[in-house]
């Protein structure tokens, strides 16, 4: 059986040589990217009434801001962590 840090380097290994062997990456995308293009697509124009021009404003506006939020997260936590890094050090 294995342990969880070793089931995790399995996954990786696996993603990488899942990946290594996609001729095109674009393509196997394109779909997930699709996906999320849409949903940003329904969040700010859930009625379908803007025009496509103000729809891709709007939308790509509302991805932005999200993947910003995602990294503001990251920073957040990663300052946490080394916080209780050096808080246990000392």
């Amino acid at each position: 059986m294995s342990t969880p840090s070793e089931r995790t380097l399995q996954a990786r290994i696996a993603a990488h040589e899942s990946w290594a062997r996609t001729p095109d990456r674009a393509a196997r995308t394109a779909k997930a990217r699709s996906a999320m293009e849409s949903k940003f697509d329904r969040i700010v124009d859930p009625d379908g009434l803007l025009s496509p021009e103000e729809r891709a404003y709007r939308s790509g506006q509302a991805r932005k801001a999200h993947y910003t939020r995602l990294a503001l997260k990251s920073a957040q936590s990663r300052r946490r962590r080394t916080k209780r890094a050096k808080a246990g050090e000392g």
